[in-house]
């Protein structure tokens, strides 16, 4: 079973329980890897979703581990060093996943939303992500 087609993602831009619906749309799914564009893609101004699988290897009695991921890609403007130029430049985040096979969906749940909880906290994404604190 693949992801569907279509995907909307409920985004809370400003992180205050309010959001916006974005969808996206797949062009292209190839072997281990498929390729969302958002409304306002364009080659110049990318606005993506990728997400990635490869399947586990059994290792003598361990049944392996699972990988999967996505990546965002968003392409903005920023000024050049010049004060002048704009730039055209991507912002890019990436999440993967390495899961021994036979870990419980509920497990993986629980992992996952500890990482959205990561995510949304403001404090600790500002200090990371502007101020690179760590």
């Amino acid at each position: 079973m693949a992801i569907a087609n279509d995907i909307t993602l409920n985004v809370d831009y400003l992180n205050d329980g309010n959001t916006t619906a974005e969808a996206y749309e797949n062009e292209d799914r190839t072997g281990n890897r498929s390729t969302y564009a958002g409304e306002n893609h364009a080659l110049d101004a990318r606005d993506q979703i990728n997400f990635y699988r490869s399947y586990n290897t059994k290792n003598g009695n361990f049944k392996g581990v699972s990988k999967s991921s996505f990546k965002l890609t968003k392409d903005f403007t920023v000024t050049g060093v010049d004060g002048l130029a704009a730039l055209t430049a991507p912002v890019i985040c990436e999440v993967s996943f390495s899961i021994p096979v036979g870990v419980s969906a509920a497990d993986v749940k629980k992992v996952r939303q500890r990482a959205l909880a990561l995510l949304d906290d403001d404090t600790i994404m500002d200090a990371l992500n502007v101020k690179l604190m760590i």
